[in-house]
């Protein structure tokens, strides 16, 4: 990752930890709350793809059983760049991962993640509040597959 001082700064206010580390406890929090199990480490590297790119974010399904596969074939456009987006993001999420075991936003527990948002609320500051109720959707949304690797396989990226 590049220096603070280096980073463009629509870049930066977009992928920074705090806002990387909120987003994935949101989705790994809802992820327990409905399957009763901590979210798959893996999967915070599609969820911020898939919440932090407002025309995907806007398409997601309004409904958790709506399938992802029904949902990537719906939308191929979106999901032929995901794969590009999923990667470009591997540092940054990592940069929120840390940022958020150390601030106590989430925990890792045998591989998964655990997410304590314990009254954090996002800012009502431009798209945030929307990007942080879509990573609680998402991570209900993933829920529903089989394992991580499906979640990859459908959108078209390597674990």
């Amino acid at each position: 990752m590049r220096r603070w001082t280096e980073r463009n700064s629509a870049v930066a206010d977009l992928l920074n930890p705090a806002l990387l580390s909120i987003t994935i406890a949101a989705a790994a929090s809802e992820y327990e709350r409905r399957d009763g199990r901590p979210m798959p480490f893996a999967l915070a590297f599609l969820v911020a793809p898939l919440v932090l790119h407002k025309a995907t974010r806007e398409e997601l399904p309004s409904r958790v059983d709506s399938h992802l596969s029904k949902w990537v074939t719906s939308h191929e456009v979106l999901a032929a760049g995901f794969g590009a987006r999923a990667r470009a993001l591997v540092g940054p999420v990592r940069e929120g991962i840390r940022f958020g075991i150390r601030t106590g936003a989430l925990e890792v527990v045998d591989s998964a993640l655990v997410g304590h948002l314990r009254g954090r609320r996002p800012a009502q500051v431009g798209d945030i509040a929307q990007v942080v109720a879509k990573a609680g959707f998402v991570g209900r949304w993933l829920t529903q597959l089989d394992s991580p690797t499906t979640a990859f396989a459908l959108l078209g990226v390597e674990p």
